[in-house]
Formats: structure tokens, sequence, C-alpha cells
């Protein structure tokens, strides 16, 4: 009689899969490209530190000023039943040269001209193309952006950041380039 038995040559087989799974992972895992989040324009790790200092600043800020993105067109995007979160149209970007102004008032009415304003154009799930203006100057009518040059079709985030006292204000608009 000629009895074999199997399970050795399994063991080996299982592990040799195993092995290979693990190497197929980790070379897969590696050739995916892991990008930084800029979350309240600076790394997603100060923010996740900071956030309660953060939040208790914005608070203090939306209680006395407001931001305001004006001069832009939107494009309607019919609004998503199921979700929660609070309905913004996005910002309809040109393809080629693009300019923002954004206005900060007081509660009164009064407009702000020495606030210290910062510009980003971001991508949401990039930060390769992220354009950072640290001072953004008062024209004696808004604060101007300078022209940023957007070629690249899809979504992108308009962040202001603006510093009065002790104070800071974000403003984040979502923003589209259609092709």
């Amino acid at each position: 009689m000629n009895n074999k038995t199997y399970w050795p040559h399994m063991i080996i087989g299982f592990l040799f899969l195993g092995l290979g799974l693990g190497y197929w992972t980790i070379k897969s895992a590696s050739a995916m490209p892991v990008e930084k989040e800029n979350a309240y324009m600076m790394s997603y790790q100060n923010a996740d530190m900071n956030i309660n200092e953060i939040i208790a600043l914005q608070e203090a800020f939306n209680a006395k000023y407001t931001i305001e993105l004006v001069g832009t067109k939107t494009i309607k995007v019919d609004e998503n039943k199921h979700s929660k979160r609070k309905h913004v149209d996005p910002v309809g970007l040109n393809k080629g040269a693009n300019q923002f102004f954004y206005h900060i008032v007081d509660k009164n009415g009064t407009e702000i001209k020495d606030a210290k304003v910062s510009f980003m154009l971001t991508r949401p799930h990039t930060d390769l193309d992220d354009k950072t203006i640290e001072n953004i100057a008062f024209n004696g009518k808004s604060f101007e952006t300078p022209t940023f040059d957007i070629v690249k079709a899809g979504r992108y985030t308009l962040v202001l950041k603006a510093k009065i006292g002790d104070a800071v204000g974000y403003l984040e608009t979502p923003a589209y380039l259609v092709k």
C-alpha cells in the first residue's frame, strides 16, 4: 500500500503563497503616493494637535467678523439629499488666469482693511499643485489675490485665512475647473 502524506507540501505551499502576497502588498502600497493634507493651511498633524485652539480662535473671529468671496460665478449643483453637510455651490474657475477678491467686514458692516490675510489654492487630494500667498494686500476695495494660472481640470479649494488681533478666521470655498 502506498500511503503518501501531502500536508508538508501544503504547508510549504501556503508559506510561499503568504510570502508572495506579503511582497505584492508591500510593492503595491509603496507605489501609491502619500499626499499631505493641509487643513487650516497647516499640516494635518499640527491641525490635529491644536484643533481646540483653532476652533476657539475661529469662533472668536466669527462672533465679530465675516469673510465673503465676491465677484465669482458659481456652478449650480444639485444638493445631495442624503448628506448632512451644508450645501455650497462651488465657484466656477476659468481655464487660464483667475483672480479672487475677498471682503472682510465686522458685524456692523464696516470694512476691515488691516487684517493679516493669507490665501491658498489647493486640490483636495494632493499638495503638489498648492499655491500659497502669505500676505494678501488690501487694494482699497477688497483683499485681492494675485492672478493664478489654472490649467488642470478638476476639483479645487480656495482657502482664505484672516487674522485680526487674536481672532483667526478661515473661509474654505469649493471650486471646479470644468474641461
